[in-house]
């Protein structure tokens, strides 16, 4: 229990963000919008910003609490954690729920998000570092 608080005292925004998610994956039921649907693909844009939005914000989050990041770390939390739940969030919309279906075109929006949210935390790590050289 002390591991989780001490996990949420360090990533508020980050619990957030993935709280957030699971809510309206799960539970959330989106009104209908008529002026909305000529939007190509728009469930897939939200789902890749979404998911990038979070990715970019774990990364932001790690670099403020850590003095020196740790590469693999970064990768398997705010990388592929992400899709690995976005993947368990499908099956459980699959199987788990009567108003939503699983989609694999979801799976791969929330992928590609996850990997430009990782493109744009290296880009905030690289310019971290070189700050941390300056002091």
């Amino acid at each position: 229990m002390t591991f989780l608080l001490q996990f949420v005292k360090k990533y508020p925004l980050s619990c957030l963000c993935i709280a957030s998610i699971w809510y309206l994956s799960i539970w959330f039921r989106p009104p209908k919008l008529p002026e909305l649907e000529n939007v190509a693909f728009l469930d897939k844009w939200t789902h890749f910003v979404m998911y990038g939005g979070t990715c970019s914000v774990i990364w932001w989050e790690y670099l403020r609490s850590h003095a020196k990041p740790d590469a693999l770390r970064l990768l398997l939390l705010a990388w592929l954690a992400p899709i690995v739940m976005s993947g368990a969030i499908e099956l459980v919309q699959e199987y788990c729920t009567a108003t939503r279906a699983g989609e694999w075109l979801d799976l791969a929006a929330n992928a590609t998000g996850c990997t430009l949210g990782a493109l744009i935390g290296m880009i905030m790590c690289k310019k971290h570092l070189a700050r941390k050289r300056q002091q």
